[in-house]
């Protein structure tokens, strides 16, 4: 009768120092973030782009209300990523209770704290940077005046919420899943993450088209989405010495050969 047993360790290629890792992973992404803020948000190049949307649109947000827009992709994909991390935290609860699955706690564990903080800390920096969506200002028929990143909000303005973009991190927040995927299937990390990177910028690019952020708010979720996934990585294993901690293989259970 086939089941689920687990082989270990399967070694990864280290990395000479955590020094380097942290260079490779987290400071090289935020560069190229700051270089593309300069671009798109001192530069103006995220109205640049919300023109030709909004235009392209017939000058108002043809797609806010929308129901593939609305309600498919973004209710729907709100509702898929906490599905998702529902079926995390089942998983983790599995392994308190089957002694085969529990090599993949730590990594699950990771894997939903990833998800959590990012998303949490999107929402967090949300309501204190206060910034209006491009369908609040007046240069897409909304009531309000643009206000930048580090300009004084008039209190007269009322309360804003809409940088870094929530929604996109709804997808961006999954990006741990690299990691995830380096400790127990490494060969699995480059289609996980490609496969999340995708989900994100569907959900982003949605939500331009709806008016409700600009590109610079999307490329702020990811970089907080990574950088929380890399940081918690170097906080919970060692980039140089970890090995995969569980391996998910069937195997026949009267003679261990591949079911």
């Amino acid at each position: 009768m086939p089941q689920l047993s687990f082989t270990h360790p399967l070694l990864l290629a280290p990395a000479a120092t955590r020094r380097e890792f942290a260079t490779r992973a987290l400071l090289i992404p935020l560069t190229l973030t700051v270089l593309a803020s300069l671009l798109l948000m001192a530069g103006n190049g995220d109205q640049w782009l919300a023109d030709r949307l909004y235009r392209w649109e017939g000058s108002h947000w043809l797609y806010k209300d929308a129901w593939w827009s609305s309600h498919l992709i973004h209710k729907g994909g709100r509702n898929l990523s906490f599905f998702a991390g529902l079926l995390v935290m089942l998983a983790l609860a599995r392994t308190w209770f089957d002694a085969r699955w529990k090599p993949l706690r730590r990594p699950l564990a990771y894997l939903l704290l990833a998800v959590a903080l990012s998303s949490g800390l999107v929402s967090l920096l949300k309501s204190w940077t206060q910034m209006d969506c491009p369908w609040d200002l007046e240069r897409y028929g909304g009531l309000r005046p643009f206000i930048g990143l580090f300009q004084a909000r008039p209190v007269a303005l009322g309360h804003a919420a809409c940088f870094p973009a929530g929604h996109a991190s709804a997808g961006y927040s999954w990006v741990a899943i690299y990691f995830f995927m380096l400790l127990v299937r490494p060969q699995w990390r480059w289609p996980a993450l490609a496969t999340v990177l995708l989900v994100g910028v569907v959900f982003g690019l949605t939500q331009q088209l709806r008016g409700a952020h600009f590109l610079s708010h999307d490329v702020w979720s990811l970089a907080i989405s990574w950088s929380v996934a890399v940081l918690l990585y170097l906080g919970m294993f060692n980039p140089t010495h970890e090995t995969a901690q569980a391996v998910p293989t069937l195997t026949n259970a009267n003679n261990g050969e591949p079911a």
